[in-house]
Formats: C-alpha cells, structure tokens, sequence
C-alpha cells in the first residue's frame, strides 16, 4: 500500500477531499455524478481529487460502463480506517458535512436512483 501517515493526513487536510470522503463513509460507493451534486463543485475538480485519493489507495474504484464508483479502500489500516470513522462521528452532523449528506440524500430520493442510473 503507498500510504503512510503524512500522506494520509495531508490527503484529509484538504476540505473537498474530506468532504467527499465523509460522504463516502456514510454512504458507502458514490459516482463521481454524485459527488458533483452533493459538493456542489465541478466535474474535473471532483475527479483531480479522487485521482489524488486513488493514487494514494485511500479509495478504491469500480468502472460499470461510463461511470466511475469510488468508495474507501477497505484494506486501509486499521489505524487510517478508525480516524475515518470518527471523523465522520465527529464532524458529521456539523453544518458543512450535514448540508452536503442532505443535498445527496434528497438528490437520490427525488430519483430514486443516483444520477448515473
């Protein structure tokens, strides 16, 4: 695995990578087309910093024909995958991270299916 302590921490430091990863950890697989939606940010700004996460295994990824999913690598360490998790219980429920679950939660009610269905 190409991840160490630093790296790891330096990927959290940046707040659209944190915020795409806390969905990812509530939600478990997202698209990038979900991503998009729910931070409110532009397709390749999203995919710069999945790649920048992917590099560093931090997420894995499944292509199901056009459509990337991304979700965290299960085979992290246990000590990554704890500070995730609560990170998560920590800042979830704030402003920011409650705001960008709510607008991804309704997006797939309203559809009743992600957008990349």
């Amino acid at each position: 695995m190409n991840l160490n302590n630093e790296t790891f921490f330096k990927m959290l430091s940046d707040n659209t990578r944190l915020r795409a990863l806390m969905l990812m950890q509530r939600m478990g697989e997202l698209c990038v087309c979900e991503l998009t939606h729910a931070l409110n940010l532009s397709q390749p700004k999203i995919s710069r910093h999945l790649a920048q996460l992917r590099e560093y295994e931090i997420v894995d990824t499944r292509r199901d024909g056009q459509w990337m999913y991304y979700q965290i690598n299960s085979q992290l360490p246990a000590w990554a995958l704890g500070v995730l998790q609560q990170t998560s219980s920590g800042i979830g429920e704030t402003e920011q991270f409650f705001s960008d679950f709510s607008v991804l939660n309704d997006m797939i009610k309203q559809t009743k299916a992600s957008c990349c269905s």
